[in-house]
């Protein structure tokens, strides 16, 4: 079975978030089960594209409303993916040194368009079409609708919602830009008066997955406006929790931290990560090490993390360590802690993978008290390095992990404030103190299997069942 998937991004290529980890990782795993998968991207100006060498397997041109753009379809000549990568290359559109901007709505059904005018003249067809989120939500609708690509309609087209917060919507002054179709379909394309490119998946997609089985059922109750759509169409819908790539997230291979480990040698590995970070930050090493990796908006629930650190760093003996980038209001705000606090609590504003890494492997708890959390990665790579997360119970987080309470390994909370995140983390802190609880959990999390194994297969199962 031929896999292509489409994706805006894909790690290590192009990463804004989560997204890029599944489109990096989820091909892989399909082609070790004997599966061909590809991933067809946007080609974008940035550290990869700079540093490799591209050839052209492909070009043509294509309307886009009243005007007409070349594009190529690129292909790595000194490839160290471990998959097959294709790039989309519209230079005037696409080659930004950004991956989302203010004109994501020409740009992306650019890519789209451009995608499939390629797929249509391969000379091997792929048995699926799996699209990832809004960028290409517009696909299953033009694979069913419009005239140019009837010769794909018998392609099953799956569509994965990793985010259903963003939706794509653009207004009917750029109706337009999408090639020709009979406009007694145009229903398919409207959601509450505007086009909503994931609404349109939702209806055209012979099958919708969502990144957890959580999220699935959440989704119907809370969707930004889908909730009715989802419950309707939820004959097709179905949630397969996301894996990780055990191959990069693996603390005993992985180069970007201080010093390698196993379980067996949890205790001298793990201790010497988070001393690099204790003295690489100003923090003490003898105290419990919080840390929190992520973006700083409010569906991470971090606006709350300013009256939290305050008062957990008045009243208890840890160490917290942050590292994220995102709305300025939260960044002023948790910079502020910085002087008052210095010694007992640290922020790195921004990203950096290397210090991420070392986190993982060096914090004693990771934070992550999510509004919204489809699935969640970041718990799965803490599990993996032995750090015990500390977790709302939503979305993926709440089918990952389970509370120390119910005989399980992590720390959960079900409310998004301060008191209960307050409180978790003083749960947390006693159980840091009893010593032997502590790493007797963390021995027992890192055998915990999330890899991309057991989703990848489902997915075939799923592919299998319509094909």
């Amino acid at each position: 079975m031929k896999i292509i998937h489409i994706s805006a991004e894909c790690y290590p290529i192009a990463k804004v978030g989560g997204l890029a980890d599944v489109v990096g990782a989820l091909p892989k795993y399909q082609n070790a089960l004997g599966h061909p998968s590809s991933v067809i991207m946007p080609f974008y100006d940035n550290k990869y594209t700079q540093e490799h060498t591209f050839e052209k397997v492909y070009e043509a041109e294509f309307n886009l409303g009243p005007n007409y753009y070349v594009f190529s379809v690129l292909k790595t000549k000194d490839s160290d993916l471990d998959i097959e990568a294709y790039f989309i290359d519209i230079p005037e559109l696409l080659y930004k040194n950004y991956v989302y901007s203010v004109d994501d709505t020409k740009r992306f059904i650019a890519f789209q368009i451009a995608a499939l005018d390629w797929i249509k003249v391969h000379k091997q067809q792929p048995d699926i079409i799996h699209c990832h989120d809004h960028h290409t939500g517009l696909i299953p609708f033009m694979l069913q609708e419009c005239f140019d690509y009837q010769v794909l309609n018998t392609i099953p087209i799956i569509t994965t919602i990793h985010n259903a917060q963003y939706q794509g919507w653009f207004g009917y002054d750029k109706l337009h830009l999408i090639p020709d179709f009979n406009e007694e379909k145009i229903g398919l394309l409207d959601w509450n008066g505007c086009i909503n490119p994931l609404a349109a998946a939702i209806k055209c997609a012979w099958r919708v997955t969502t990144v957890s089985p959580s999220y699935m059922e959440e989704l119907k109750q809370n969707a930004n406006g889908l909730e009715s759509l989802l419950s309707h169409e939820s004959g097709k819908c179905q949630g397969i929790l996301n894996g990780i790539d055990t191959q990069v997230w693996n603390p005993e291979t992985d180069d970007f931290i201080i010093e390698n480990f196993t379980k067996d040698t949890i205790s001298t590995g793990r201790k010497a990560n988070k001393n690099w970070l204790c003295k690489e930050y100003n923090l003490d090493p003898n105290k419990p090490l919080f840390g929190f990796i992520g973006r700083l908006v409010s569906e991470k629930g971090v606006e709350i993390f300013h009256d939290v650190f305050k008062n957990v760093l008045e009243t208890e003996a840890v160490s917290i360590l942050l590292l994220g980038s995102g709305e300025k209001e939260t960044e002023n705000a948790l910079k502020s802690l910085k002087p008052v606090y210095n010694g007992k609590y640290n922020a790195y504003i921004g990203y950096d993978e290397r210090l991420s890494h070392i986190i993982y492997a060096g914090t004693d708890f990771l934070l992550m008290p999510s509004k919204v959390e489809p699935c969640g990665l970041n718990q799965m790579y803490a599990l993996r390095y032995g750090a015990i997360p500390i977790v709302r119970r939503i979305g993926g987080l709440k089918d990952t992990v389970i509370d120390i309470d119910q005989d399980g390994f992590g720390i959960c909370h079900d409310d998004v404030s301060v008191y209960e995140v307050e409180y978790a983390i003083k749960r947390a802190v006693a159980l840091y103190n009893d010593s032997k609880r502590f790493k007797k959990l963390q021995k027992q999390i890192m055998t915990i299997d999330h890899s991309w194994d057991v989703s990848a297969k489902a997915y075939i199962n799923l592919y299998q069942s319509i094909n």
